[in-house]
This record gives structure tokens, C-alpha cells and sequence, in this order.
């Protein structure tokens, strides 16, 4: 690290003169602050096996990126909605469907409630549009439901909201790539039998690309999602017309009297249509965890495109309910509600219905990505707490948070083969998460404006208020009513809860082992040689590797890897108060590595 000085005879004889050698300057450099900042080349492996494995990354994943490289990362509002809208624009594909599943019960008269419960619906997604909006400007910082719970409902709410948002995301990327395979096999009979090595295939597709980095992931996935937008649109528009304009009569007939249908097909079935639709909502809360991930101003650029995103998914969601109601449409085995919804207004068979089915199956697909955005963060930020490991704070070569996305990955595709890729089947896990995760946000954001008073509160207040009661009969509703599969969830949330309090108390444990006292300062060396020890801050296990080393050498220095300059900078303000007789040399790794 120091400059070495050593005689070197020259060319005549009795010639002598000296030459400054830094044998590592093609790895190091200072910076203005008296750190060394790693070159790019100290975090090549020199070995030919680390080479090719070097290369092999390289081809998968792209180049490695510096830390400072990050805000080139950040998404616009267009880009951001295709990532985190996916999820929650696609569930218009097969909401509808699970609305008809349950009023078909009823019979024939009670399907023409499936445009009033869809309307229900969409109200109470812009109730939980509106709320999660405040979130996104309240708490800029990610996380979410798990950041609102944690400020203003404590320790155990903001655990239950995050093994439920959690939950949540394994299932939208298992659900979304059923659903998807699905599609396909609907297209293509002849496929059925491979929909598991589909969606699993699927699943590695999106992991990869999501280890690429979000640039990289954003410009995959932003032009399916506006195809899909554009050609569901069309269908409406296509469809409203020739109802309005050319006067095409409903099959069957629609019953004026709703009150007496309603009275004739009983309110619990109407609740259980509600519960079932209420899957549009999914996906409604990943522009909130995503706040860091957009460009400044986060928050302000992240509530606009939730609002777009929330619009959106209400007009395609009640407009395809209406169609299929209208011309009839039940649900089959054969083929999906929507495409057959797309068979009528575009022609079967048609270039139309076969790009229409092509955009929503891709679409289900790149719906997992969502996911694979919002899940690592939340999981970085609950490695940051304390209550995850904290490899899943670590970001790798392309600045992902590389743990939280591999895990995803696994765990989706243990259920896409667990549950053979039967939407149908994993949906009833699916909404119970969703409406907890939403029930206990709106009550902390009522906490919140309880707490601030900020200017309107009291409309803030009702809104959140309202939307908390609705999520959580909505929560009740569900777990009744997909029982006994919806207790899964109900036992998991809390297991996982008691995991991440399991993980703090080791970590806290260890912290209090290893602390040491702040106006305990070590002192110097008993003599002078030379040893220098790795530390990766200052504790009592640091305290006596540096003791060890001064039994062994007379010069000890501490050598600290650090990928946050703050931290850096805080370590050595510590580290100078409280062992001031040992040199610390702070080495900046802009890409993230410690060897």
C-alpha cells in the first residue's frame, strides 16, 4: 500500500539512485479523502477457473456496475409503470373469470351481477390507490406497508404486514406464470402437459433478467405491457361500440330488477363473487415498495404513476367484466374468459385474437417481474433491520440484491410444481396476504394522520379509515370463505413473523457480545513491529485480533472493506476516538466485493 524505497545499482559501475515502486497501483488509488478505492481489476479472480467463471457472468449477467453507477439504474414513470404495474394490470386477464366462477353458482340471473360487484371492486381499488398514493409521499424510503406498520403500528404489526407482503410476492410470480402457461395451453391444447416445465422455464426467463439489473429488466418488460394495455383497450372500445352504436343485444337478456336478484341469489354468494374479483387488487402496493428504484423525485414521479397504473387496471378490469357480461361469456375449461371475450369482438381464429392471447400470456408472464422487483427490496430492508440475513442487503455485480431474487425465484417455482400451474388453485392462498398486507397499512396510515394533523387530515383520515374496514372484512371474507386452503396462510404469516424476531434476537445477542463501551479507549502497542488485520468495524472480537497481533508485531494496522463511504467515514470517527494507536486504512470496493 505504502511506498517501497530500495537502492537499485545503475548502469556504471558505482552508480546508485533510487526508485519509488507501488506494486499496487494497477489495483488501488487515493482518493481526496486519504481512502483507497479498489480498481475495477482488484476484483478479478487472476486464476484461469476464476476467469472463466468471470466471463460466464459476464454473458449472463452483463459487466459488474460501480456502486456510483446506481442512479443511472433509477426508472422514469413510463419504464416504471410496465415493471411494478404488471403484476396488477394483468390481474384484469382473470379476475373477471373468478367473479363468474362464483355467480354461475347462482345461475343465470345472478351473472348479471358481475358488472355492479366489478364497479364495487374498482372503488375499492381507488380507495387503496389513494392510500398507498400518501404512502409513497409519506415514506419515501421503501418498504411500504412493512415501513408504515413498523412508524406507527410498532414491532409485531410491521413483521405481520411483511410475512404477508412477502407471501404475497411468491405467490404473483407463481399465480402470474400459471396463469400465463395456462393461456398458452388454452392456445395450444397440444401443451397442456408441459404447462410446469413452461412456467418453471418462465420463472429461470425473469430471475435472469432481473439479475441483468433494472435498466436491463425495464426495457424487457415495458413493451408487452403497453401492447397488452393497447389491444385490451381496442377490445373494449370495439366492443362498447357495437353495443352502443350498433345496438348488438345481450345474450342472455340482463335483468333490470338487480335488487331482486340480489335478493334471489342471496348475499353471501354476491360477498364470495366480491372476495374472488377482489385478486384485481394484487399488485396495488409495489410502486409503494419501489419508491428508491424510481428517478428524483422518487416520491412524487412514484405517486403519479400509481394513479395511471390504478386508472388503468379499473378501466380494463370493469370494461372486460362488462363485455363478458353482455355477450354471455361463462367459464370453461377449455378456454379462459378474456380470450373468449377476444374471440367475439376480434373473430376467432382471427390475426386479433391470436396477438391479443399472445399479449396477455406474455404479459402473465413478465407480471412476475413486479415481484422480482419489490420482493428483494423488501427484503433489503428487513436485512437492514435486523430481522432478515443480512446477505439479502448486499447488492452483487449488477446492483440487484441478488439473495432476495434467487430465493424468489426457487420458492415460485416449488409451487408452480407443487400446485402443477393450476391458477385456479393457488388463488385462494393468493388474496388472504394481500388484504392483510392492506388492512394493516391503511390502519398505520390512520395512526399516522392521528399522529401528524397535517394539513387535511381529516379527509386523509377517512379515506384510510374507510379503506381499512373495507380491506379487512374483505380479509375476513376471503379466509372464510377459500377455507380450508386460506388457513394455510393465516398459520404461515405467523410463522415466518417468528422467524425474523428469531434472526434479531441472534443479531442482537451477538451485538451485545461483541460491543464495546464508548468511553472505553485501547491503548498503544507494547512494541513496534508490523501486522495488519482485516476488520469490518469495531468490536470486542476486533479488539482482540488487534491484541493478538500486538503480541505478535509492534506495528498494527486495521484494514476496513467498505462499499458505503458514510459508513467508512463513521468507522473511522469511532475508530480514531476509541483506538487511536492503530492506523485504520479504509479501502472503497465500488463493486461490492471483499476479495
Amino acid at each position: 500500500m505504502s511506498d517501497d524505497r530500495r537502492p537499485i545499482r545503475g548502469r556504471k559501475p558505482g552508480d546508485r539512485r533510487m526508485r519509488v515502486e507501488r506494486p499496487y497501483a494497477e489495483y488501488f488509488r487515493y482518493t481526496a479523502s486519504g481512502s483507497l478505492l479498489a480498481k475495477s481489476r482488484a476484483h478479478e479472480d487472476p486464476r484461469p477457473i476464476g476467469r472463466l467463471v468471470s466471463r460466464t457472468k459476464r454473458l449472463l449477467i452483463g459487466r459488474p456496475l460501480a456502486t456510483a453507477e446506481e442512479i443511472g439504474e433509477r426508472l422514469s414513470k413510463a419504464k416504471a409503470l410496465a415493471i411494478f404495474s404488471s403484476d396488477a394490470i394483468s390481474s384484469s386477464a382473470y379476475a373477471t373469470e373468478e367473479i363468474l366462477r362464483v355467480l354461475v353458482l347462482g345461475g343465470l340471473a345472478a351473472l348479471t351481477l358481475s358488472l355492479p360487484v366489478s364497479i364495487g371492486i374498482a372503488l375499492l381499488l381507488a380507495m387503496v390507490a389513494i392510500s398507498y398514493r400518501q404512502i409513497c409521499i409519506a415514506y419515501p424510503n421503501g418498504g411500504g406497508s412493512y415501513s408504515v406498520a413498523k412508524a406507527n403500528l410498532g414491532r409485531m404489526a410491521s413483521l405481520v404486514a411483511a410475512s404477508a407482503l412477502l407471501i404475497d410476492y411468491t405467490l404473483t410470480v407463481a399465480v402470474s406464470i400459471s396463469s400465463a402457461s395456462e393461456q398458452i395451453a388454452s392456445a395450444f391444447p397440444e401443451l397442456h402437459p408441459w404447462k410446469v416445465l413452461i412456467g418453471v422455464v418462465a420463472i429461470a426467463l425473469v430471475t435472469l433478467g432481473n439479475l441483468r439489473g433494472l435498466r436491463e429488466s425495464g426495457n424487457i418488460f415495458a413493451l408487452p405491457t403497453y401492447l397488452f394495455i393497447g389491444s385490451a383497450l381496442l377490445m373494449i372500445g370495439m366492443g362498447a361500440f357495437r353495443i352502443v352504436v350498433e345496438g348488438q343485444p345481450a345474450v342472455p337478456p340482463a335483468m333490470e330488477d338487480v335488487g331482486g336478484t340480489l335478493e334471489a341469489v342471496g348475499l353471501l354468494l354476491v360477498l364470495r363473487a366480491f372476495a374472488s374479483g377482489s385478486v384485481a387488487l394484487t399488485g396495488t402496493e409495489a410502486i409503494a415498495t419501489g419508491v428508491p428504484a424510481f428517478k428524483p423525485p422518487e416520491p412524487r414521479n412514484a405517486a403519479t404513476t400509481l394513479v395511471v397504473m390504478a386508472g388503468m387496471l379499473g378501466v380494463l378490469f370493469v370494461g372486460i367484466t362488462f363485455l363478458a357480461g353482455h355477450f354471455g361469456v361463462l367459464p370453461n375449461e377449455e378456454q379462459t374468459v378474456v380470450a373468449q371475450v377476444a374471440a367475439l369482438i376480434y373473430g376467432s381464429g382471427s390475426v386479433g385474437f391470436y396477438l391479443f392471447t399472445a399479449f396477455t400470456a406474455l404479459l402473465l408472464f413478465l407480471a412476475a417481474n413486479t415481484a422480482f422487483a419489490a420482493f428483494p427490496r423488501l427484503g433489503a430492508v428487513l436485512a437492514e433491520d435486523g430481522f432478515f440475513p443480512r446477505q439479502f442487503a448486499y447488492r452483487g455485480d449488477r446492483l440487484a440484491f441478488t439473495t432476495g431474487i434467487i430465493l424468489l425465484g426457487l420458492a415460485a417455482a416449488l409451487l408452480v410444481v407443487l400446485f402443477g400451474a393450476d391458477t385456479h388453485a393457488l388463488i385462494p392462498l393468493y388474496a388472504v396476504g394481500v388484504f392483510i398486507d392492506f388492512t394493516i397499512s391503511q390502519s398505520g396510515m390512520v395512526r399516522h394522520w392521528l399522529s401528524t394533523r397535517d394539513r387535511g387530515w381529516q379527509y386523509r383520515l377517512a379515506i384510510n379509515a374507510s379503506g381499512a374496514v373495507l380491506t379487512g372484512v374483505v380479509a375476513v371474507v376471503v379466509t372464510t370463505v377459500k377455507a380450508p386452503t386460506s388457513l394455510v396462510i393465516i398459520l404461515l404469516i405467523p410463522l415466518i413473523a417468528g422467524a425474523m424476531l428469531f434472526i434479531r434476537r441472534e443479531y442482537d445477542a451477538v451485538s451485545r457480545e461483541l460491543a464495546l463501551r464508548p468511553e472505553q479507549v485501547i491503548g498503544p502497542p507494547m512494541r513496534r513491529e508490523r501486522v495488519v488485520v482485516p476488520v469490518p468495524g469495531l468490536s470486542r472480537a476486533v479488539v482482540q485480533a488487534i491484541n493478538f497481533g500486538r503480541s505478535l508485531a509492534d506495528d498494527v494496522r486495521a484494514v476496513h472493506v467498505s462499499a458505503d463511504p458514510e459508513e467508512a467515514a463513521a468507522l473511522r470517527a469511532t475508530w480514531e476516538r476509541q483506538l487511536p494507536g492503530v492506523p485504520l486504512v479504509v479501502v472503497e470496493s465500488p463493486y461490492r466485493s471483499l476479495v
